[in-house]
């Protein structure tokens, strides 16, 4: 049967190697099994045929059987347009052309019975449908398409071809009705019976073929339940492996860095989350299996000083950390926080990004190789080959999204053994992406903010309040604070944005004019040089205003800024929203965030608004964005098999998600090797959609 499925696409009847091309370009339909697994979007009820007597103007799609009795060309040129007289005996309907008049006069013949399908409309009193789907009656009972008919995503292109939704539609069917087709069981006895599933073979056969509504959500609900059940399961088997047969480095003591930072270095003390995350690592790093954990935290949670106590205990086992951010800026914060505690303790720190100096590398590496430095912090600079580290027990990825699953092996490599990895993120995954995406991984959560910390006043202003708000900056830095000001930035229109960007800063400096107030301007086109110094300057207070893009997304940590403007909120999505109101907030004064917006908002740039001046859970908020975006368009997950969940909405379906998540459990807790009999076939079909040779499953 595999076999079968593996067929290319264009020995199917009626594609042929054009078509199949096509298909391979425009949908990345190669094989049999890939056109099956093209699923219907949504289905057309073709079972009534109306009377055109009943008929009225605000009817949805309809379907009639009648004949033509007349056609008449009106128009010329592109105002060409063909008109007919439909009948069925209870009365008449006008319909109209505009593309394709030549095929329709060519083959379609008055008083022959045809099928029409399309939305009705009223005009002067009189009906008429515009382009409708136009068959020969005859065929169409003959084929059996009176029913629930399926309708396929396309392209132009393909329509050009014949393949537009009806032409994948009898494309499928062929491929349904060939003798060798069969759609062999895959789940256990014993889940079809728990679940009430219904068979493989017959799901797909509804799928695309229902006969009623009951028959096509019982397949979509043994589909997705399938497609979620083989995600858990493989990431469950790559956890479960990974525990049994990579070990790591056991970290049997916590020594004297670690407690010499905690008992007297540590200059506030840790929340209660903090506390219990720390100790769910120590568990993990002391257990003699590799640890692989991602630790969620919101913006402002203290993520970095857990991960700095964890480096110390990786120092204090006599091996060395790093840590790997996605940009220079971020990097830099880290490394300007991990020293200031390193160098009380007497650690050897380093930052190694692309703009090193060559003579700071060659002793930076040269001490990294010989073990006399103790942590590294970096850019994906760290994995070029020439960082070679002495003896690597701990390394911490954060937004570790942002970088691809390679670039995260060539880190692990580094080391003699594999050494600990730890993920962090400042931006809250839902919980089902989170057994989904990061299945593989342990979960740790900093739930909690440190003490004194004031949740951030958020509001949402018009442009016509632009001064008010101008007003209001005035008023906070007279009491010594700063602000940033934040322009969009999309790279399809960075010329627009870079002179939305100059334009913003004209205007700001204008209202807030030199020498009585400086203000900053930080944008990606500027050299690494200028734009540091840029954040100095706003960092020692130099300048009270920060006009910036989102270079400042993450990295920038500056106390005493106390407001954030966000210019044309509506153009950003939520997640980048939470993440620059974090840049305020960070220290003991009340802070300000306020969403600049046109009046013309989109329902979901409402909602998104709606949503920030509500709360500042960060979970909560990536909750809402999963909803309003869809799990395709979440940061980071084509790289983690979110991308070929095709029926599975992650946003309406988190029942669903935690129930194949204790379904696969179980299973990988009484046979993670599927070697019994009732899993083999659950083995095969893992083992079958393997797309390459080279095994992640090390890597988190």
């Amino acid at each position: 049967m595999p076999q079968f499925l593996d067929t290319s696409i264009e020995y199917l009847k009626g594609i042929g190697p054009q078509k199949a091309d096509t298909l391979k370009k425009e949908l990345g339909i190669f094989t049999y099994g890939d056109l099956l697994n093209h699923f219907p979007f949504r289905y057309v009820d073709r079972s009534h045929i109306y009377k055109i007597g009943e008929l009225k103007g605000d009817f949805a799609h309809i379907q009639v059987k009648g004949r033509f009795s007349s056609f008449t060309t009106e128009g010329e040129k592109q105002a060409k347009r063909l008109k007919a007289l439909f009948t069925d005996g209870t009365g008449f309907m006008e319909v109209v052309w505009f593309k394709g008049i030549n095929w329709i006069e060519k083959y379609v013949r008055p008083g022959k019975e045809y099928v029409l399908f399309g939305k009705p409309n009223e005009f002067m009193g009189k009906l008429n449908i515009v382009h409708p789907e136009l068959e020969d009656a005859s065929e169409f009972l003959a084929e059996g398409n009176a029913g629930f008919q399926p309708v396929y995503s396309t392209t132009e292109i393909l329509k050009r071809k014949g393949l537009d939704s009806r032409g994948l539609m009898k494309a499928i069917k062929v491929l349904m009705n060939d003798r060798a087709f069969k759609m062999e069981e895959i789940l256990p006895p014993d889940i079809l019976s728990e679940f009430r599933l219904i068979d493989r073979h017959t799901a797909f056969q509804n799928i695309h073929f229902p006969t009623n509504d009951n028959d096509q959500r019982k397949a979509q609900f043994r589909l997705k339940f399938e497609e979620l059940f083989f995600l858990q399961l493989k990431m469950l088997r790559i956890r479960g492996m990974r525990r049994k047969d990579v070990p790591g480095i056991v970290f049997s003591k916590v020594g004297h860095y670690f407690n010499t930072f905690y008992n007297e270095v540590l200059p506030f003390d840790l929340t209660n989350a903090q506390k219990r995350v720390v100790k769910e690592i120590r568990q993990d790093m002391g257990s003699g299996k590799q640890m692989n954990r991602l630790l969620q935290g919101d913006v402002g949670s203290g993520k970095t000083v857990v991960g700095f106590m964890c480096m110390l205990i990786a120092i204090d086992n006599g091996t060395q950390a790093c840590m790997m951010a996605p940009t220079e800026i971020l990097a830099q914060q880290h490394y300007n926080n991990i020293r200031k505690f390193a160098e009380d303790l007497g650690l050897n720190t380093a930052l190694l990004t692309g703009s090193t100096p060559q003579k700071a590398r060659k002793e930076m590496l040269a001490a990294l190789e010989n073990g006399t430095l103790h942590i590294l912090v970096g850019t994906h600079a760290l994995i070029e080959d020439k960082v070679k580290f002495n003896n690597l027990g701990l390394t911490i990825i954060d937004e570790q999204h942002r970088f691809g699953v390679q670039q995260r092996a060539k880190l692990w490599n580094k080391s003699l053994s594999m050494p600990h990895v730890l993920v962090m993120t400042a931006t809250p995954i839902p919980r089902t992406l989170a057994m989904t995406v990061y299945g593989d991984l342990d979960t740790s959560i900093i739930d909690e903010m440190p003490v004194g910390r004031k949740p951030i006043n958020t509001a949402h202003r018009y442009d016509n309040n632009r001064l008010r708000v101008f007003g209001f900056i005035e008023e906070e830095i007279a009491k010594g604070r700063q602000a940033y000001i934040v322009y969009p930035l999309i790279e399809e229109s960075e010329k627009l944005d870079y002179k939305n960007l100059m334009d913003g800063f004209e205007s700001v400096t204008r209202a807030f004019p030199a020498p009585k107030y400086q203000v900053s301007i930080v944008h990606g086109q500027m050299k690494p040089d200028a734009k540091e110094f840029e954040m100095q300057r706003f960092k020692r207070g130099e300048t009270q205003i920060m006009v910036a893009t989102t270079v400042i997304e993450v990295g920038v940590d500056v106390p005493n800024a106390s407001v954030m403007v966000i210019e044309s909120a509506e153009r950003f999505g939520l997640s980048q929203l939470h993440q620059l109101r974090g840049r305020v907030g960070r220290g003991a004064e009340q802070s300000y965030c306020i969403l600049m917006t046109s009046h013309k908002l989109s329902h979901d740039a409402r909602k998104r608004l709606e949503t920030m001046v509500r709360t500042t859970n960060g979970f909560e908020i990536a909750e809402v964005d999963l909803q309003l975006r869809g799990p395709g368009d979440i940061e980071g997950v084509r790289q983690s098999g979110i991308a070929d969940l095709k029926l599975t909405d992650l946003s309406t379906d988190k029942e669903l998600v935690t129930i194949t998540r204790h379904s696969a459990e179980k299973l990988i807790e009484a046979d993670m090797h599927l070697q019994l009999p009732q899993h083999r076939p659950l083995l095969h079909f893992l083992q079958s959609r393997r797309k390459d040779g080279v095994n992640w499953s090390r890597v988190s």
